[in-house]
């Protein structure tokens, strides 16, 4: 998982933390970490701390290589991590984005009491794992290859608006309407379009999910009211990613960038750090192959949340408008996009890579659907599945600091193999139903891998970035039942 951190760390308030430029050999920015007290010691804990300085060091960084508070290791870049390139000196990296690219989150809100959710509940959690496909290499019931495929990568969800499988509302409430300008089919490899082929609309494994959840408690009833989430009511979240096309997108451009990195003389303090210039050919072709990889995202999760209206509608014998089944919002929290922000007094045009951390748009962006404009971009936060999750809105401190970002769950602390050693002798399933939580998953190694123990505290999370400055809490959700793979 990476060397644990021996350069110079400062605290500069009671939520941030510096890695002055100049402590580690070639940066070039500052590292900037979001943390309280209460979670510096798990960031420091494992090697995500050095990868936030091996950042610094890339060509072209402007501002500060960030960390939002739910940090850990990942590849390359840390998990958690932000960083936005010039587009004359800058450089694009897969690492900055992850294997599963536009992995990201959707909500549903309803009118639904949770009470009467609570009394089928387990009913209502097994009726969701037949009708949603999930685990490993699972295909689904629809089938995209051709030209089909070709539009699906083009258009993203809208290309699904012709097909009866979303509506308008549901792409305004979607980032960038659930489709990315600049996806170039052509670049994404034969490969990574037969692995895709039958997997749009199913939930893939791993930290993925669909959770039946009640909205427990609201903070900020105005926001709360602009964004359709009501105390008492069902809500279902769904987490989940671009499945094996992203990650053969990700894989195909880490083996093309290898040589990028020499043709261009870039130095790198870790070769997980492979890139290229943003303007480069080589540049623009990762680009267009992870748009078109995001577009595919977004239109598997419209699929899901499609299915999933109908399986609530049926369950709860009415139809969906009846029921009050809406999107609250949906956003993307691996993903590196060109955005225009403000650096130094002057607009710039930037590429923001975002890996582990969510978009936050503040009151009043041109980008931000018209019902929750004046209140902030909706920042869906999901915790572990025995918490809590959180509804926060954008704020304007975002912009100023973070490039529009914010944290994007709880983080982990325990690997995969560590949380599967923690569960042996355990049943996570009856634990979780201890808590009145109703789980279902493909195997007892997938629910014991994503046990409450692996993450962080999500309130303590969450609170950080509230305090901070970058978000204000609107709800919190608690989990009733989970799928998993």
């Amino acid at each position: 998982m990476g060397k644990e951190f021996q350069g110079k760390l400062e605290q500069m308030d009671a939520n941030r933390w510096r890695i002055p430029a100049g402590s580690v050999p070639g940066m070039r920015v500052d590292g900037v970490i979001y943390a309280s007290e209460p979670l510096i010691a798990e960031v420091l804990s494992g090697g995500a701390v050095a990868q936030v300085a091996n950042v610094a060091t890339l060509p072209g960084i402007v501002g500060a290589s960030l960390a939002m508070p739910d940090i850990h290791w990942g590849y390359g870049f840390p998990i958690g991590g932000v960083a936005a390139f010039d587009m004359a000196e800058g450089v694009v990296s897969p690492g900055g984005v992850g294997y599963d690219i536009n992995c990201g989150v959707r909500l549903l809100r309803t009118d639904i009491p949770a009470s009467d959710a609570r009394r089928r509940l387990r009913d209502l959690v097994n009726q969701l794992f037949r009708d949603v496909p999930v685990g490993v290499g699972v295909g689904g019931s629809f089938v995209f290859d051709g030209d089909r495929m070709r539009r699906l990568l083009a258009d993203g969800a809208r290309f699904l608006l012709d097909e009866g499988l979303a509506t308008e509302d549901d792409l305004a409430a979607t980032e960038s309407g659930g489709r990315l300008d600049g996806a170039d089919p052509d670049a994404v490899s034969e490969t990574a379009l037969r692995r895709g082929a039958d997997q749009c609309g199913t939930l893939g494994s791993g930290n993925h999910f669909v959770e039946a959840q009640e909205v427990e408690e609201i903070y900020d009833a105005s926001a709360a009211a602009a964004m359709g989430l009501e105390a008492g009511k069902l809500a279902v979240m769904i987490h989940t990613g671009s499945r094996g096309l992203g990650h053969q997108v990700c894989e195909d451009a880490i083996r093309m960038l290898r040589g990028a990195v020499a043709q261009y003389g870039i130095e790198l303090p870790d070769a997980q750090l492979v890139c290229a210039p943003v303007e480069s050919p080589q540049g623009r072709q990762y680009l267009g192959a992870m748009r078109a990889a995001a577009n595919y995202a977004w239109a598997n999760r419209q699929l899901l949340a499609t299915q999933i209206r109908r399986t609530l509608a049926r369950f709860f014998a009415g139809d969906g408008d009846a029921l009050g089944i809406r999107q609250v919002y949906d956003v993307a929290h691996n993903i590196a996009k060109i955005e225009t922000h403000e650096v130094a007094g002057r607009a710039r045009r930037l590429c923001v890579h975002r890996k582990g951390a969510t978009r936050a748009f503040p009151p009043g962006h041109a980008e931000l659907p018209a019902a929750c404009c004046a209140v902030g971009q909706p920042v869906l936060i999901p915790g572990d599945m025995g918490s809590a999750s959180y509804v926060l809105a954008a704020a304007d401190r975002a912009m100023r600091e973070t490039f529009g970002s914010t944290c994007h769950g709880a983080g982990r602390v325990l690997s995969r193999h560590a949380a599967i050693q923690a569960a042996r002798g355990r049943s996570i399933e009856k634990e979780l139903a201890a808590q009145g939580i109703v789980a279902r998953a493909r195997s007892r190694e997938g629910l014991a891998e994503e046990q409450p123990a692996a993450y962080k505290d999500i309130d303590a999370v969450v609170e950080c970035v509230v305090s901070a400055g970058l978000c204000r809490k609107v709800a919190r959700l608690r989990p009733l039942g989970v799928i998993k793979g």
